[in-house]
């Protein structure tokens, strides 16, 4: 008798009878029953204690011990005074299932993961199809409000007939809010309009137009704010195309010393060892054009560090774009022109703590999760999987 309610307790099931316990092979068949009651006739609503007869159900079970764990149910059907023949309940089996609850959750908790549907149903030995039936259980609606510090950012996700969608997060308490099917103006004014947009203070996105015309339409109130690594990289890249312009210049030799020397010349000077200063200096003398724009690079990386006095700053930030107008280099001429257009936004972003970080994490695992799942082409299954990725709560029985 010990040794029942010993397992009893394991199998963490109420008001069962453990009958008998076989082991074959790498299966486990706990045979069991539930305990005999009165039962409501689903009919009538009267209460019966009458057995017309019994069945038996075979139920996957959580695997145990190595083995994997099959559960004999013997169920009885009452019958009732009006007639009606009806299966007992079991709390642990949903109607009409051949899986227990437990094992349900479980399997849909597997998905809270970047792994594909595939890779769980082969885990549970079960059809993808099944998988994919049972996350249906998991449905987010839309949020009730909006967060205070709001990133916003697109990524390709090819689905629902739609190459790029949008991810809505808040930055404040990094979480991810929705996911909007596309990142059209239209669409992201139906979305927004819905909305109380009163409480939003900031308002974080890259460089993509649509974002600064939303910011400034429905969002007069919040500070706009340009993420800082996509505004930085427009300098890297200007940078970036100067030595590419003249490592062409240089004889073979030369041309793939210098490209093997990138990440140095990207480095930051006050980072560089005095072996790394020697070359560096070493590039900087084959070329002018090579000195100017790597003075302007570093430049900028001074103008970040300065941020204990926000009007210097700010000096410092319009000099630069002055000197990068005058530098003579096509490609931060460029870059002085994009930084005068979004000036505003850029200046915010340096006085402003939050940045889309969170975000750009966010979507890389969403590229993960689509790459390991080859695609998913049904846009609402895409979206309740990408916020049950990144939800901190899981199914519980």
């Amino acid at each position: 008798m010990l040794s029942i309610n010993f397992i009893e307790k394991i199998i963490g099931y109420q008001e069962v009878i453990i009958k008998n316990i076989e082991e074959a092979n790498e299966n486990l068949y706990i045979h069991m029953m539930m305990k005999r009651k009165e039962c409501v006739c689903p009919v009538c609503k009267r209460k019966t204690n009458r057995v017309h007869d019994y069945r038996k159900q075979m139920v996957r079970e959580l695997n145990a011990f190595g083995k994997k764990v099959w559960i004999i149910l013997q169920k009885r059907r009452y019958v009732c005074s009006c007639g009606k023949r009806f299966i007992e309940p079991v709390p642990f089996l949903p109607r009409y299932q051949r899986m227990t609850q437990r094992c349900t959750i479980e399997m849909i908790n597997r998905l809270a993961d970047v792994r594909s549907y595939t890779a769980v149903a082969k885990e549970f030995e079960v059809s993808v199809s099944t998988v994919i039936r049972r996350f249906e259980y998991i449905n987010y609606p839309k949020p009730d409000k909006l967060p205070e510090m709001i990133g916003i950012d697109e990524f390709k996700g090819n689905s629902g007939g739609q190459k790029y969608h949008c991810i809505l997060t808040d930055l404040k308490t990094g979480r991810v809010i929705d996911i909007i099917r596309t990142r059209y103006e239209h669409d992201l004014i139906d979305y927004f309009k819905k909305y109380d947009r009163s409480g939003v203070s900031v308002f974080v996105s890259d460089m993509y137009s649509t974002y600064s015309e939303i910011a400034e339409t429905y969002f007069p109130k919040a500070i706009y704010v340009i993420d800082r690594y996509h505004w930085i990289r427009q300098a890297i890249w200007a940078f970036e195309a100067v030595r590419k312009e003249v490592q062409k210049k240089f004889s073979k030799s030369h041309r793939i010393y210098f490209k093997h020397s990138r990440k140095l010349l990207l480095k930051r000077e006050c980072k560089l060892s005095t072996e790394e200063h020697r070359q560096v200096n070493i590039m900087l003398y084959a070329s002018a054009e090579l000195s100017t724009a790597y003075f302007l690079k570093e430049e900028l990386y001074r103008v970040l560090d300065e941020v204990e006095n926000p009007d210097k700053q700010k000096a410092a930030f319009e000099k630069w774009i002055s000197d990068a107008e005058c530098s003579g280099l096509s490609a931060f001429e460029r870059c002085a022109k994009t930084y005068n257009k979004w000036k505003i936004p850029i200046l915010n972003s340096l006085r402003c703590p939050y940045t889309n970080g969170f975000t750009e994490g966010c979507n890389n695992k969403i590229k993960v999760l689509k790459r390991n799942a080859y695609g998913l082409k049904n846009f609402k299954r895409f979206r309740n999987r990408i916020l049950f990725l990144f939800s901190s709560q899981r199914c519980r029985a």
